[in-house]
């Protein structure tokens, strides 16, 4: 009786496991939405993400390579730009959102303070590096006051001669960076006032280390987790007035640090660049990885700083060159400024050949982002991108001489940086191996359930097999025992037969 319920036991327990792991299959992948909007929505309760999108806890890099002008007496009397690339001189960048305020229409501002600190080991070369490179002041003083009258362009020029100013100088890398001081500014500034944002100081990045990028106020996705990180304003604005068009002046995007999860190949990454004062767009490329965890790359599309003739929706950049360079000059007080990817890549090869010592690489020059698509967080980027300054011979500043006009390479930076250290392994164990075990436990147990049930059904029909052979020996032996007992009492009795005959 008890051999009978061995096979509905073992063919119960086998439906269990195969109805638990089917079940899994379909809750799996919305346990996972779920935890997933749970982390990355921007709530004081959701975790590590919220910890990570506050204080950004991983390996920042801002490795700057600098163009020395080696024939600087030369471009002077009219020859060509020839230049030779220093560096990288390798900062370690922190990043720390302040003055957190969320509001009541499910929005967050914040203020996102920056801080860089020489990196020594990384880098080739010193801060004490001493470069010749463009005078901005000076050459950009010149092109911005090319237009007016001649008396006013002699002061300027003669202050240049008063301060020994010359078309180049030879610096530091610490002074072209973070400033040196000038008494010719404070000259700029009593003619001009308001042409310039420098006060006593002059640094190419003198306004961004210990700097912020402006209030952002972006979606917490606490009512809808497809708008989380998108931007709702900055500074208050929801466009900015820089540029010549409407759609060239709005804030598209995020902040561009994280997007919405659940991303979808077809859909590009936007975001705001306070820097580049405007919004940028990358494309997606190729399914990629990083250290195990899935990823889109998306990189730059061709268009991005393409002139609006070969991309009419650019045309609001303009005024506008060749493609591949983006005049700057309408957000940076009119200095003719320009930005491009580092040596001109992908720009038109005139920018190129204009200046000796510039080699275009996509290896080398082009940038990428690599994003996690579930839960649309960078696992690895690289921004690279090149500040240049447009230079002639302006008719009454001498000091410009024979300067042919020139678009010329002053430097290109690559901010980097990567998932790594506790809040990778948190990060990999919380939503890939976690996902990974349960993906496999949902099949194994489909597996073992089916191989229950298979044995449930074949019980039966083993132990019927079992009893006729147990049967059929058994019969066997007892005929066996019939012949020999046979056999025994024939020769006992011939025996007997035997004994009677010998007594007589």
């Amino acid at each position: 009786m008890a051999r009978s319920w061995k096979p509905i036991i073992l063919g119960a327990i086998g439906l269990l496991l195969v109805a638990f792991g089917t079940l899994l299959v379909f809750l799996v992948p919305v346990i996972m939405d779920q935890q997933v909007e749970k982390n990355v929505r921007i709530d004081p309760s959701s975790g590590f993400a919220f910890e990570m999108w506050r204080d950004l806890p991983v390996p920042f890099f801002m490795s700057i390579y600098i163009f020395e002008v080696v024939n600087h007496k030369e471009v002077v009397a009219g020859e060509k730009p020839r230049v030779q690339q220093r560096g990288p001189y390798v900062y370690r960048e922190q990043k720390q959102k302040l003055n957190i305020t969320f509001h009541e229409n499910k929005t967050v501002s914040f203020v996102e303070y920056r801080t860089l600190h020489f990196d020594p080991e990384r880098s080739v070369g010193k801060e004490e590096d001493h470069l010749i490179v463009p005078n901005i002041l000076l050459l950009a003083s010149a092109i911005m006051t090319e237009n007016l009258p001649g008396f006013i362009k002699f002061i300027i020029s003669s202050a240049f001669l008063t301060y020994n100013e010359e078309p180049f100088m030879n610096r530091t890398v610490k002074e072209i960076l973070w400033g040196y001081e000038d008494p010719f500014l404070n000259f700029i500034n009593t003619i001009l006032p308001g042409k310039l944002p420098f006060k006593d100081k002059f640094g190419l990045f003198a306004d961004f280390n210990n700097s912020n990028t402006g209030v952002f106020t972006v979606n917490t996705g606490v009512d809808d987790i497809s708008k989380v990180q998108m931007i709702d304003s900055w500074n208050g604005l929801k466009e900015v007035d820089y540029w010549h068009s409407e759609a060239t002046n709005m804030i598209n995007g995020t902040a561009g640090q994280m997007w919405p999860p659940f991303r979808k190949t077809s859909e590009a990454l936007q975001f705001y660049s306070p820097d580049a004062c405007r919004s940028l767009t990358f494309v997606y490329e190729k399914e990629a990885d990083f250290r195990g965890i899935p990823t889109y790359r998306y990189i730059a599309p061709n268009y991005l700083f393409a002139n609006g003739t070969d991309y009419p929706p650019n045309e609001g950049f303009c005024p506008c060159l060749a493609s591949g360079v983006q005049n700057m000059s309408s957000c940076r007080f009119n200095a003719p400024l320009f930005l491009s990817f580092p040596h001109f890549y992908n720009a038109d090869p005139g920018f190129a050949e204009a200046v000796d010592g510039l080699h275009p690489s996509e290896e080398l020059h082009s940038l990428f982002l690599d994003l996690h698509p579930l839960t649309g967080i960078p696992m690895n980027c690289s921004i690279k991108m090149q500040l240049s300054l447009f230079m002639k011979s302006v008719s009454g500043i001498w000091q410009t001489g024979d300067i042919k006009p020139v678009i010329l390479p002053v430097l290109w930076f690559s901010e980097s940086g990567y998932i790594d250290g506790p809040v990778y392994n948190t990060y990999y164990n919380t939503l890939i191996l976690l996902p990974a075990i349960l993906d496999y436990l949902q099949y194994i147990l489909i597996a073992v359930g089916l191989c229950f049930i298979f044995i449930a059904l074949l019980l039966p029909f083993t132990n019927q097999d079992k009893c006729f052979l147990f049967w059929s020996s058994n019969k066997k032996l007892d005929e066996n025992h019939d012949i020999n007992k046979a056999q025994t009492e024939k020769l006992t009795a011939s025996n007997g037969t035997v004994l009677m005959e010998a007594k007589l």
